[in-house]
């Protein structure tokens, strides 16, 4: 699957509404066949921080993505509303969902 993390800093005056800006882009990435997750989290120590989290299937998955509509739209409609850039971790990994944490894991009679 291919494994992507990005941070994006969000202009102030957006940050309490960056969930709604991004909506349709979010959904509408959630309903591609090759999305296994897409998910946004907003960071605890800097409030116009948030990081997307998401998976794609595979290298095809991947492109149908970033070469969408709503891809294509999200370039032109987002970044408006951003500080910088947004930065991003992208790899390919050998799996197809998340592993369990062993190190911290719950006892299964809870």
């Amino acid at each position: 699957m291919i494994f992507i993390t990005a941070k994006f800093r969000v202009l102030p005056e957006h940050a309490d509404r960056w969930p709604q800006i991004a909506a349709e882009f979010t959904e509408a990435t959630r309903a591609e066949p090759g999305c296994l997750w897409f998910d946004w989290s907003r960071s605890v120590d800097d409030p116009t921080e948030y990081v997307l989290v998401e998976a794609f299937r595979d290298d095809e998955a991947g492109a149908a993505h970033v070469q969408s509509a709503h891809f294509r739209e999200a370039q032109r409609t987002l970044p408006p509303h951003l500080a910088e850039t947004p930065r991003i971790v992208n790899v390919t990994v050998p799996q197809q969902d998340w592993s369990l944490l062993g190190e911290m894991a719950v006892p299964e009679s809870r």
